[in-house]
């Protein structure tokens, strides 16, 4: 009980509070104004960071579309801008492919070839044919000789590879045919019908002619046939075979047994030119 005499209540509170009315309204405004000054604060800087971003993202696509402007451009420095008439040309090359490959295209049927066009064309299975081996090249004059003589020379060779006769018997030929007519096909003033048939001079030792000076009164044969190089050279290695041992004698010695000459050492000197006559035709005809 207070001195007034009365009763407490016992629901008061048991201290005075120290806050009044104004000093609570005047905190809750001041909280009041903090709290909105925070969200201004907040939303100032969510602005701001959406701000920046848009910022980011805008200059990211500016970046890209600037590149994709620079690749443009410099692909089209480097080609070059196509004219209308070349995009229509192009145009019209497309269509055309693409129609080739329409009618190129064939049908299952179409690619089998039957039994009966096969039999009919054998060209389109037969393998490609091998291109013809090229010709030997002539060879140069050797040994001091002319082209006419370098060509006789060149048949007798030629002659005796046929008949399968060794190097020794073209080079015995050859030197024999260097002393009897110096590798020409001679003809005979005595013999007329010699000079009938081609012939690079003429000669007057009896009936003698043609390369190797053979006389048809001795059985070497028909005048005409003798004025053939090859015919000739013919008759000088069939007749050089049938002397024994001829492979191992000396040079001069062997043209002798056949050619029976008042002279026999004179076929001797023209083996080294006859050896090198030999071997350059041999070694332009592999």
């Amino acid at each position: 009980m207070r001195d007034d005499g009365t009763l407490d209540d016992p629901y008061a509170p048991s201290s005075p509070t120290a806050d009044t009315e104004d000093g609570t309204s005047t905190e809750r405004t001041t909280a009041a104004s903090r709290l909105r000054a925070y969200a201004r604060d907040l939303t100032g800087r969510r602005r701001a960071q959406m701000a920046l971003a848009t910022g980011v993202v805008c200059c990211l696509g500016l970046a890209a579309v600037a590149q994709v402007r620079d690749g443009g451009a410099d692909a089209a420095t480097r080609g070059g801008s196509p004219s209308s008439s070349e995009l229509a040309q192009r145009a019209e090359q497309q269509r055309a492919s693409r129609a080739l490959d329409r009618t190129a295209a064939p049908s299952a049927s179409a690619a089998a070839p039957s039994a009966t066009a096969s039999l009919a064309d054998p060209d389109t299975t037969a393998p490609a044919r091998k291109a013809a081996p090229a010709r030997p090249t002539k060879p140069a004059p050797v040994a001091g000789l002319d082209k006419d003589q370098m060509e006789n020379a060149e048949a007798i060779v030629r002659t005796g590879r046929k008949m399968g006769v060794p190097r020794r018997g073209l080079v015995i030929a050859v030197a024999t045919a260097m002393q009897e007519s110096n590798l020409y096909n001679v003809a005979s003033g005595v013999l007329p019908e010699s000079q009938n048939h081609p012939h690079q001079g003429v000669g007057w030792d009896h009936d003698s002619v043609g390369l190797f000076q053979q006389r048809s009164s001795s059985g070497w044969g028909p005048v005409g046939r003798l004025m053939d190089p090859e015919f000739a050279t013919r008759q000088f290695l069939a007749a050089l075979e049938q002397v024994p041992g001829w492979e191992r004698m000396r040079l001069t010695d062997a043209a002798q047994a056949v050619q029976v000459s008042a002279y026999p050492e004179y076929y001797q000197q023209h083996e080294w030119r006859a050896t090198r006559v030999v071997d350059a035709i041999l070694a332009a005809g592999r």
